[in-house]
């Protein structure tokens, strides 16, 4: 059994979706970032980052129990643990480890940051706007190119796929209109139906609806004081 201590975030959804691809047993524990769950000593023992996704797998390497944090870590432990979703040829594997770094390094925060400043800074920066808008518009369009030749990234479907779709299917907060990267748009569409993915979607959307916060104070939580004070 694996335990999963997430939220509803594009990288808590990379993991949702895998272990819900891969057919694995789990338990899903809510860390609402919101309101600072994400400092508690108990789950800073299992994420020293302080950062979703996390799981503990009782039956880990050797029958040994095992924890992890890192998005991307934990998708390659949980292809290797069910011999899915990452090639054993080592080209292929190698080409997906590629676009699994790629959206670790370069998708993920360049995504993210133009998702900051245009919804969530306090006033609206035109050079930060800018910079991170344009940029994410480069990274979708190297997607473009690699999709137009290619059904999934890395040829089969794979972990890079699932790493990369949710921050993907974010596209209109980054004020991206899909319809310009016709190869993107069809990958994700051939993603988003995909009846794991839609399990994976819907996981801790409970936990999400029923939570209760103030939006002043889930601010300072994500990206106040809150975020830097030493633990």
């Amino acid at each position: 059994m694996i335990d999963l201590y997430s939220w509803t975030t594009p990288n808590g959804h990379k993991v949702h979706i895998a272990l819900e691809e891969a057919g694995l047993a789990y338990r899903a524990h809510p860390v609402n970032i919101r309101a600072g769950d994400q400092f508690e000593p108990g789950f800073l023992r299992i994420s020293p980052n302080n950062r979703i996704p996390a799981i503990v797998d009782r039956d880990g390497p050797g029958g040994q129990e095992i924890s992890l944090f890192e998005s991307g870590a934990i998708l390659i432990y949980l292809a290797e643990k069910t011999g899915r979703f990452l090639s054993t040829d080592p080209a292929t594997r190698y080409k997906t480890l590629q676009w699994l770094m790629f959206q670790m390094g370069g998708v993920g925060p360049m995504f993210g940051q133009a998702h900051h400043f245009i919804k969530y800074a306090p006033e609206r920066i035109g050079y930060a706007v800018d910079r991170y808008h344009n940029e994410a518009k480069r990274l979708y369009n190297v997607l473009d190119r690699q999709l137009e030749s290619s059904e999934y990234l890395s040829g089969d479907y794979s972990i890079a796929d699932m790493a990369t779709f949710p921050w993907v299917r974010r596209h209109e907060v980054h004020e991206v209109d899909l319809a310009a990267f016709p190869h993107v748009q069809r990958w994700f569409g051939q993603i988003e139906a995909r009846s794991a993915v839609q399990r994976g979607l819907a996981v801790l959307t409970d936990a999400e609806a029923e939570a209760t916060d103030e939006p002043d104070k889930a601010f300072e939580v994500m990206f106040g004081k809150t975020q830097y004070q030493r633990r």
